[in-house]
């Protein structure tokens, strides 16, 4: 099995549009958190989101978007992106870069891409609204592209020119994790050489406030609370968007071209509740599996984790759900391992989530910290056991978890280990 590192990084997140920021505001637990100006509405319940700055991207027409002038998108690029799109445009380039790849690097038979994203639903409803009102031939050409849930897959592979393995994943809030796990794979089993991981997220009204119907939205109004994992008053989540970029690459592809990675991906693991479409199994019996699987793949014990980003959304079941999934599977070492949510500071990115917080992982483990869980004021009685920082530590972990977890009771746990 070939062995894989990740050598770049690219974010467009609610806490930096750039790595330095985003470790920083890690190191800080500086959250994303705001009294989101379209919820400020009687008839709006939820008051606070956790939107990417610099972007707007509000106008109907991509053409009047305004985004940060360090990048340049092309206009007959922009007619077929989403906002979800092109902030994994941007958050692509800064991977590139990062990773100090070149144009034949970029495009060739060996360098794959796989994403994971919910579509851009306001795109979608305007496309929709003006096929009824206006009819069929007075539609953008383009919108089918700019809106369905394959918009980003299909978007960067021709705007980037990839030529390798490309497909989208939809595994809901597990998404992007799916994408990393099978990244991992195609370069692991030597498949490709080098994998773009994608995840991507309108983060708007229409990503964001139809979960309010699902009751699982924050209802607190106070945008440096609204989002407390673990906490014992937590009511539900708080929504972002914006994107992360992972470069997989293979061990030969990263001493060939002499670059110092930030982690090592050592393996992975998936399982399924089998339980309920929205709500997690109760004991956390699926990503309990999935966890066990994930060390199996990496060759680890529960005696080598030394951190573990939790799915931990701010939901009642859900995080309760995976403290007892943690307890399960850490056993004796509950008490060390530290776990925290940094969706604390960034609200939840959706089919994002994996990624970013993968992403995060990796900071964490070039960086030497342990990020903290912010905004617990009262640890809830059935977290009791496990060792949740309340703030950033400078503990340097070797081997770290991330855990996602999506409808359906799909569940996923990746392993990253220090690059050594």
């Amino acid at each position: 099995m070939t062995r894989v590192f990740i050598t770049g990084v690219g974010f467009i997140t609610s806490i930096g549009n750039d790595a330095a920021t985003v470790e920083q505001n890690l190191r800080e637990l500086r959250h994303g958190c705001i009294a989101y100006p379209p919820f400020q509405k009687p008839e709006v319940p939820v008051k606070v989101a956790a939107p990417v700055r610099e972007f707007n991207t509000e106008p109907d027409d991509p053409e009047d978007w305004t985004l940060p002038a360090r990048y340049r998108v092309r206009r007959e690029v922009l007619r077929s992106l989403g906002p979800n799109t092109l902030y994994a445009h941007c958050a692509l380039q800064q991977a590139i870069a990062d990773a100090r790849l070149g144009e034949a690097d970029v495009s060739n038979d060996d360098t794959g891409l796989y994403a994971a994203s919910g579509g851009s639903p306001s795109i979608l409803a305007r496309l929709v609204n003006r096929m009824h009102q206006h009819g069929v031939m007075k539609c953008p050409p383009l919108g089918i592209v700019a809106s369905i849930a394959g918009t980003v897959q299909f978007n960067l592979v021709a705007n980037f020119k990839i030529k390798g393995a490309s497909t989208g994943f939809s595994s809901a809030c597990a998404s992007s994790s799916h994408a990393a796990g099978f990244a991992f794979d195609e370069i692991a089993l030597g498949r490709q050489r080098r994998m773009f991981v994608v995840g991507a997220e309108d983060g708007n009204v229409e990503t964001i406030l139809p979960f309010a119907g699902m009751r699982a939205l924050s209802l607190n109004p106070d945008p440096d609370t609204a989002s407390r994992p673990f906490d014992v008053a937590r009511d539900g989540f708080v929504g972002t968007g914006g994107a992360t970029v992972l470069v997989f690459e293979s061990e030969a592809e990263m001493a060939r071209r002499g670059v110092t990675p930030y982690a090592e991906v050592i393996g992975w693991g998936q399982a399924s509740d089998g339980h309920n479409v929205a709500i997690s199994h109760p004991e956390g019996a699926g990503l309990a599996a999935a966890m066990r699987h994930a060390f199996q793949s990496a060759g680890i014990t529960a005696a080598e984790v030394d951190y573990v980003n939790a799915h931990a959304t701010s939901t009642p079941i859900g995080d309760i759900s995976e403290c007892k999934a943690l307890r399960t599977v850490l056993g004796e070492h509950a008490a060390r391992v530290a776990v925290s949510s940094t969706k604390a500071l960034t609200g939840h990115g959706l089919s994002l989530a994996g990624a970013m917080e993968t992403g995060f992982c990796a900071l964490a483990l070039r960086g030497g910290f342990t990020p903290g869980s912010a905004h617990i004021t009262h640890l809830d009685p059935l977290c009791e056991g496990l060792n949740i920082p309340r703030v950033t530590t400078a503990d340097a972990p070797r081997v770290v978890l991330n855990n996602s977890s999506g409808f359906g009771g799909a569940n996923v746990c990746l392993v990253l280990r220090r690059a050594s």
